[in-house]
């Protein structure tokens, strides 16, 4: 199979990363005789030394013309000198990516790794059952894309933000979240304000009906506010979580942090027609860019998520997913996952240990 990636590095520890990665892809390739052509694209900071913009045209069409874009990560230290190299450089390039392709689904696995409990801030008597969940979070409506305004009323500063949702926004993300729930347990947890919010009211209407299409599935709803608890004390419970762009983004940063280290968790944004975007959850860590320390596995599970969702190679997928686990249980990790830090290798030994374990199937 032929397919054509947009790879863009971004910043940071981001090229280190994403070379590590591509590494890993072409082994993939050769093993199941693949052909992955990689068009390579400036994001982020280092797109706005050439460009003066973070995500410029000659981006934006070489990811309409690859099949799938891979994503770095993008920021750096804000000083004098370089304040319009990193101001908003966030906003203006993954953000302007979601919007550019109309990217409306977030998916982000959380999973604790049975090796890593340790690794973990919940204490292992809280996780031993399991931690493996999906967290879809909707992109395209919401609070974030509502109007925004600061004003003066009766003398005093005000503000507002609007919040709209529309039912085919809704419709779209309950109907992904049921079909990826019947894949695996056929539970779906869908997290709302229903008793406060007239969006969260609708959102759950929305989701008892769409319920009646997959009667298999167990549809619960989780208050917000319950929920980001329940995610401490208990987060073995759930399988697919799936809520709002804000509270989304809430949930799923928090929940990033059970398996011990951001440089654990890979995501995709897809769009109605498919086209994905792969990042890992972890920012462009400039401090410890070129050390060679930096965890790699992020961003090599988005690549392996990319496999799997863009081009239907799930046993590809798959192959990743299970290496990584197994090198994790031989004790081979990055620092970041060490609370002791006595034992760890090097980005570059953990991705060659991850090659090496893909060879032996």
């Amino acid at each position: 199979m032929n397919k054509k990636i947009a790879v863009l590095a971004g910043d940071g520890i981001g090229p280190e990363i994403m070379q590590g990665t591509l590494r890993v892809l072409n082994v993939i390739a050769q093993k199941f005789n693949h052909h992955f052509e990689y068009l390579e694209g400036k994001i982020g900071g280092q797109a706005y030394e050439i460009y003066r913009s973070h995500c410029p045209v000659e981006t934006l069409q070489i990811c309409h013309d690859a099949d799938a874009i891979l994503f770095g990560s993008v920021g750096g230290p804000v000083n004098e000198q370089h304040l319009a190299k990193w101001k908003n450089c966030e906003l203006n390039s993954i953000l302007k990516l979601r919007q550019h392709f109309n990217l409306n689904i977030n998916i982000r696995p959380i999973k604790v790794y049975p090796a890593l409990i340790t690794s973990s801030p919940l204490k292992a008597e809280v996780i031993h059952q399991g931690v493996d969940y999906l967290i879809f979070r909707e992109l395209s409506g919401g609070l974030y894309f509502g109007q925004h305004e600061q004003f003066i009323a009766d003398n005093r500063r005000s503000a507002k933000d609007e919040c709209i949702y529309l039912e085919e926004q809704i419709l779209s993300i309950a109907h992904a979240a049921f079909k990826a729930a019947m894949l695996r347990t056929k539970k779906i947890c869908s997290v709302d304000k229903a008793n406060v919010l007239a969006t969260s009211k609708l959102w759950r209407e929305v989701f008892n009906e769409t319920a009646k299409t997959y009667p298999e599935v167990q549809l619960t709803h989780m208050l917000i506010d319950n929920c980001v608890m329940q995610m401490i004390i208990n987060p073995c419970q759930f399988d697919v979580v799936v809520t709002e762009n804000m509270f989304g983004d809430i949930i799923s940063d928090l929940a990033a942090a059970l398996p011990g280290s951001l440089g654990l968790i890979p995501s995709v944004s897809l769009n109605k027609e498919g086209r994905g975007l792969y990042e890992p959850s972890g920012g462009s860590a400039p401090d410890i860019a070129g050390k060679g320390i930096a965890n790699p596995c992020a961003q090599i599970l988005s690549a392996a998520m990319m496999l799997r969702y863009s081009f239907g190679m799930n046993t590809e997928a798959a192959i990743i997913e299970k290496a990584v686990q197994t090198i994790f249980a031989e004790g081979i990790v990055t620092k970041d996952l060490l609370r002791n830090q006595e034992k760890w290798v090097t980005s570059t030994v953990l991705i060659n240990a991850l090659i090496a374990n893909i060879n032996k199937h």
